[in-house]
């Protein structure tokens, strides 16, 4: 199969207003989280297996029929989108993707335009994206060790992700560094990383170890809480809470001593679902309607079936009135899975 794209087929015709989305909860869901593809130059160790096989590409839905679907969350009162993957810069063609999102952007439908990647290819891609409409990136970096960095990816170059990032941050891009902090791996290079994204203007954030399936065992030893790693760094530094937010779940503190700021996300330990104003939608069209949750609804089907929307906007509806109150990871068996679905499929 060809993978079309939104100029090759015309872009998706706007869909006529229909009533936003709220769920059953009264939470209003205004961010979507695309991953536009599985597929990954890199094997991160938390993210996938060592023999991760990916999906047949008949499976995986075509350029246009994301921006279609994009269009019709847009419709609904999605304010901001963010492309994910996998890698979502190996996906080909993935610019005439986020060029033809980006008129959203000039219509004012669309606040925010943007992705989270593993900066490999942004040395190459920064300027296209940043004529494009993307103005801000989260960054995916564990540690500014050049050997560690290559078994933690199993194939990442360290040098490729730093030009990246000077590239970016050339431009003007507000970036963000996304950490997985993992005991007895990385958990000591916390502070390292941290001066690093100050000193460069960015923020980093800390994110916690969560039970996905799909990446290699001992994710239960890796555990570490990040209250504690919040206490390792106010034993050095002063750590003033602040209520900034962006469209995610982190919870800011300002460094006094940087200036900049530390986020923290943490799902095992302090749950943000009360909060949760998101939806996923998978590479393969299934809208997951919660991270650490199974349930999904598939929208690739009505997708291809018809080009009316009808069907898909019915789809949605359902999927709002069972959206959960949250996940279940307390409930999960140490050293289990909360659920099969891997990271790298959802797309964080």
């Amino acid at each position: 199969m060809t993978d079309e794209s939104p100029s090759d087929t015309g872009a998706a015709p706007e869909t006529p207003p229909r009533k936003g989305l709220v769920d059953r909860h009264g939470r209003t869901i205004d961010y979507l989280r695309v991953s536009v593809t599985d597929r990954c130059n890199y094997r991160c160790v938390y993210c996938m297996g060592s023999d991760t096989t990916f999906l047949p590409r008949e499976e995986v839905l075509r350029l246009d029929e994301i921006d279609r679907l994009c269009s019709i969350f847009i419709g609904r009162g999605v304010r901001k989108l963010r492309l994910t993957g996998g890698e979502p810069l190996v996906r080909r063609n993935i610019l005439v993707l986020i060029q033809s999102l980006s008129r959203h952007l000039r219509s004012g439908a669309l606040e925010e335009l943007t992705l989270t990647t593993n900066g490999s290819q942004l040395a190459r891609l920064a300027p296209a994206l940043r004529a494009a409409g993307v103005r801000r990136i989260n960054l995916s970096l564990d540690t500014l060790d050049p050997d560690s960095f290559a078994g933690l990816t199993r194939r990442g170059r360290l040098a490729d992700v730093l030009d990246g990032i000077d590239a970016a941050l050339a431009l003007g891009f507000a970036l963000k560094l996304n950490m997985v902090v993992m005991r007895g791996v990385n958990d000591g290079e916390i502070e390292p990383l941290m001066l690093f994204a100050h000193e460069r203007g960015m923020d980093l954030t800390l994110i916690e170890v969560m039970p996905l399936g799909g990446a290699d065992g001992g994710r239960s030893a890796q555990f570490l809480p990040l209250t504690e790693a919040r206490a390792r760094l106010a034993e050095r530094y002063t750590l003033i809470d602040v209520a900034d937010r962006t469209c995610g779940p982190a919870r800011y503190v300002r460094v006094t001593e940087t200036g900049g700021r530390v986020g923290f996300v943490t799902p095992m330990t302090h749950s943000f679902c009360g909060t949760c104003n998101r939806l996923r939608l998978t590479c393969t069209g299934q809208l997951a309607l919660c991270l650490g949750r199974e349930g999904m609804v598939d929208l690739r089907t009505p997708l291809r079936l018809s080009d009316d929307d009808e069907a898909i906007h019915r789809a949605i509806d359902g999927a709002m009135l069972r959206k959960p109150k949250g996940h279940d990871f307390a409930a999960v068996p140490p050293g289990r899975p909360a659920l099969a679905r891997p990271m790298s499929m959802t797309g964080g």
